[in-house]
């Protein structure tokens, strides 16, 4: 199975980390675009590891990566791609917690756009509950047997900007429907006036959902 690996920030306390903060990028970028989220999330959580592991396929601009292939059709894309890279990033995430020592229970998922749609269908089917997903600018294919099957309810965090032209913005009004009816918390924003990207106030309200899930640790 591919290996994923990526940059990483260590924890901001110098000690071993007691938390982990997995960044899972956007189609055609990389890790090191979304590792620096961890620069703005580290006073919040001085003990945590942040990993920002490369895409396991290069994707079609140079240098950059993908989760999985776009198509024309894009829900076919998202049906057939990201069932296909869930064993990947689960292999990389049960590795990362073999290697610390941390659990499920100390990681936090975050995603952007198809990195973001890439957490919320493996964190959503994992067997053990994260501490929580954040999710800019996606969308939600829920996992197979989903939620008969899905034993875990991590709290969610969902972001978009309502002029998003590359991702659509209901999409992310629908996976709040769809996760709600299924027993998750979901904390919700629309970020008004914004495209494609994370704002400062979408980064505000993320931060403000670490800040209540790390006051549960």
């Amino acid at each position: 199975m591919t290996t994923l690996s990526g940059p990483m920030l260590a924890p901001a306390s110098g000690g071993p980390p007691r938390q982990a903060v997995v960044l899972l990028h956007g189609y055609g970028s990389d890790g090191a675009d979304l590792v620096a989220l961890g620069t703005h999330w580290r006073d919040l959580l001085p003990d945590a590891l942040f990993v920002a592991p490369n895409a396991p396929q290069a994707a079609p601009n140079p240098g950059g990566y993908q989760w999985f292939a776009l198509d024309i059709d894009r829900i076919e894309s998202r049906n057939i791609g990201l069932p296909a890279v869930r064993p990947v990033v689960t292999a990389f995430l049960e590795a990362l917690w073999a290697q610390t020592g941390l659990t499920a229970r100390e990681t936090l998922l975050v995603g952007f756009s198809q990195g973001a749609m890439v957490a919320l269908h493996v964190g959503t089917g994992l067997d053990e509950t994260l501490l929580g997903i954040i999710a800019f600018a996606g969308a939600f294919m829920p996992p197979a047997g989903f939620p008969e099957q899905s034993s875990a309810r991590p709290p969610i965090c969902l972001v978009h900007g309502d002029s998003d032209n590359v991702v659509d913005p209901r999409l992310s009004a629908e996976a709040a429907e769809a996760l709600r009816a299924a027993g998750f918390e979901v904390s919700y924003h629309v970020d008004r006036g914004v495209g494609h990207g994370i704002s400062p106030d979408g980064l505000a309200f993320a931060s403000a959902f670490i800040a209540g899930v790390a006051a549960t640790l």
